[in-house]
């Protein structure tokens, strides 16, 4: 224990901040700006979520939180991860469970637990420690990478996890997890025969999945399809928010005004549809911005991963990127109509704190890899 202790204290005294990398807090900062905005914009004119600004200081004081989450991972080192795989997977089940048993009821949903008054969703922290517990196991398997065995272990240890989220039931995490197994086997360089055995495996079980939905959740499932053939009903949420884009042209409408015309008859826009009012407000040119700031911190996401020193660290920063890549595709492509309606939240702009508490830590720990990608200099 003592000597746990001693290299904690000594690899935390002897961090090297001279390879901080700004450009990755710097676009991290930016977009929770873009979400403190756009979640006042949302509020302002909602009666039902009550003043924009009390929703803002709830941000301010999540992300307040997730600074300091920030600087304490990126302040140690980032291989007790590694160390302590076994141990987090098996906090991740017992977070999940947890959830099941006592989970407060969200849309439909038990997502959520209770703890002196505050909400938790262990789901996304649940993605965080998923991913390093991942890269652990195929940075432990890289002679073996090409092996049927290595993706199927691979496979199962993300199927639990993903099993006990699914039967919340909270679908659009559940397909994050799927999404970051996809990515993190695909970069680990694991054989796309393989791959696409598994992948064909998982298709042919889709109408299994589906059947397993409530009703309403199969309803929005397929909206996409044809949003105007149930326009007052099921795909009502989704009609809303494609007049709301489409009315926010190049330019957009300004801050606080969309809330008052379309955009003001969708429910929890500043959660899942927080990018309806990007684009209405700001919009297609504001859109572009914001998915450019998104593009930036992606390059910069893999470019510390290219620059680990060693597998495991590159494998984290593929787990984060596949996992920051797939929700900003499937928030994104569900605003616009093209993806299906999951409730897979947009990173640091979606409104709530256990998703930018837990991003946060989880690009403390990529900047920890940063950090510590070059040899100290004496």
């Amino acid at each position: 224990m003592g000597v746990a202790t001693a290299t904690l204290v000594e690899t935390f005294k002897a961090r090297d901040w001279r390879h901080f990398d700004v450009q990755l807090l710097l676009y991290v900062v930016l977009l929770i700006t873009v979400g403190v905005v756009m979640g006042y914009s949302a509020g302002f004119n909602d009666p039902g979520a009550g003043p924009g600004a009390s929703q803002t200081v709830k941000t301010l004081m999540w992300a307040a939180i997730g600074l300091t989450l920030f600087f304490v991972a990126s302040s140690v080192d980032y291989h007790w991860l590694q160390t302590l795989g076994a141990p987090i997977y098996v906090l991740v089940l017992g977070l999940l469970a947890i959830t099941m048993l006592i989970g407060t009821n969200l849309f439909g949903a038990q997502m959520s637990v209770t703890v002196a008054g505050l909400d938790f969703q262990f789901s996304e922290v649940s993605k965080v420690f998923m991913i390093a517990v991942l890269a652990a196991y195929l940075a432990s398997r890289r002679e073996r990478i090409g092996r049927l065995s290595t993706i199927l272990v691979a496979g199962a240890l993300m199927a639990v996890p993903t099993f006990l989220v699914f039967r919340q039931p909270d679908l659009g995490t559940a397909l994050v997890f799927v999404g970051i197994l996809i990515g993190m086997l695909f970069m680990s360089g694991a054989s796309l025969g393989w791959m696409g055995l598994m992948a064909a495996a998982v298709i042919g079980s889709a109408p299994v999945v589906v059947s397993m939905l409530h009703e309403y959740q199969r309803q929005r499932l397929f909206c996409f399809l044809d949003p105007y053939a149930d326009a007052q009903d099921a795909c009502f949420q989704l009609v809303q928010a494609l007049n709301a884009v489409g009315s926010g042209g190049w330019l957009g409408r300004g801050l606080t005004v969309g809330g008052e015309d379309q955009r003001g008859y969708i429910p929890v826009q500043s959660t899942d549809f927080i990018f309806t009012v990007v684009a209405e407000d700001l919009g297609f040119v504001g859109g572009i911005v914001v998915l450019s700031i998104f593009g930036l911190l992606l390059w910069r996401v893999l470019l510390i991963g290219w620059q680990a020193r060693d597998s495991f660290g590159m494998m984290i920063s593929v787990g984060l990127a596949s996992m920051l890549l797939f929700q900003l595709m499937v928030n994104v492509g569900m605003v616009i109509g093209v993806m299906p309606v999951t409730g897979i939240p947009l990173p640091f702009v979606t409104y709530g704190g256990s998703s930018l508490i837990s991003l946060m830590f989880g690009m403390g720990i990529l900047q920890s890899i940063r950090m510590r990608s070059h040899k100290p200099t004496l």
